[in-house]
């Protein structure tokens, strides 16, 4: 019996995902499950966590409770597109591309359950990004390829650093050399301080006038080890002192309730070192969701 089996049956009580997989278009959200993990810069299971993110999913309810209530897999047309096939490498990132791209013409949203950071890079791309806002602590703009890179993998390929924004970067998180790096790249950066000192909807109203700047798409990067390790302790760089989950989900339905953002990931989340509880994996699901509530409101 399989855990989603195991959960109590309500008719009146519907519970979120499961949602059917992609046919024609007009799709307002769909889902592809990315589970890179390779290149991760820690050993990481997170070629496991779209599974997991996916049957969490069925421990929540799609409602928002308004008033009036609101059913979302009534509301919306979301889909479920499966996984890429082996997604690390530059063949594997080709796959991801190509996907992202098909979903891209038949959904208003793609939403991209990773797998690690490296992702960013190919699903950005296959959604034709113009614009790029981060909620991460760290900066991903280290050199090579890794989950530590997609930032500035992105921008040497022709990504605008004047169209990337960074909310959540944190102290202790990163070096003084990829701090001058974003500056002088001219991104801007919104560090994990001055979120909580001006609050959610001023930081989001920034964020999306700079990255929607001119025109074009913008993808949404939802690294969860931005998060505070005793609610995200199942991301390897998630430390104490981080957002706490209400703070993230908070940004994450307000930046998507903007129909420029075309495309998101959901990263950093190792299903097989989660607590026993599932609480990463869980957070990971409610993002799915918050993204659904702002893109139900865009």
């Amino acid at each position: 019996m399989s855990p989603a089996d195991a959960l109590p049956h309500d008719p009146l009580w519907p519970r979120a995902g499961g949602w059917s997989s992609p046919d024609g278009g007009g799709w307002d959200a769909a889902l592809l499950g990315v589970p890179a993990f390779r290149t991760s810069l820690s050993p990481t299971g997170a070629h496991a966590t779209p599974a997991a993110v996916r049957a969490a999913l069925r421990r929540f309810s799609p409602t928002l409770l308004g008033p009036p209530p609101v059913d979302l897999s009534e509301s919306l047309r979301i889909a479920d597109a499966g996984d890429v096939d082996d997604p690390d490498g530059v063949e594997g990132e080709a796959s991801v591309r190509a996907a992202v791209a098909d979903l891209h013409e038949r959904a208003r949203l793609v939403v991209a359950l990773g797998g690690d950071n490296s992702i960013t890079y190919a699903v950005a791309q296959g959604a034709g990004a113009a614009g790029l806002i981060t909620i991460d602590a760290h900066f991903d703009l280290r050199d090579g390829v890794s989950n530590g890179s997609p930032v500035r993998r992105l921008i040497e390929d022709g990504l605008d650093p004047r169209r990337v924004v960074q909310i959540g970067i944190a102290d202790f998180a990163n070096s003084a050399a990829y701090a001058r790096r974003a500056h002088d790249l001219g991104i801007t950066v919104i560090p994990l301080d001055e979120v909580r000192r001006r609050g959610v909807d001023d930081v989001v109203s920034q964020a999306l006038e700079v990255a929607g700047a001119a025109g074009g798409g913008v993808h949404l990067d939802i690294d969860v080890d931005v998060c505070d390790r005793s609610v995200a302790p199942g991301c390897p760089a998630s430390v104490p002192g981080g957002l706490q989950a209400w703070e993230l989900r908070a940004l994450v339905r307000a930046t998507a309730a903007d129909p420029r953002v075309a495309s998101a990931d959901i990263v950093e989340v190792d299903a097989t070192a989660d607590a026993a509880d599932g609480r990463t994996v869980r957070l990971a699901a409610l993002c799915v969701l918050e993204l659904l509530a702002g893109r139900a409101t865009a």
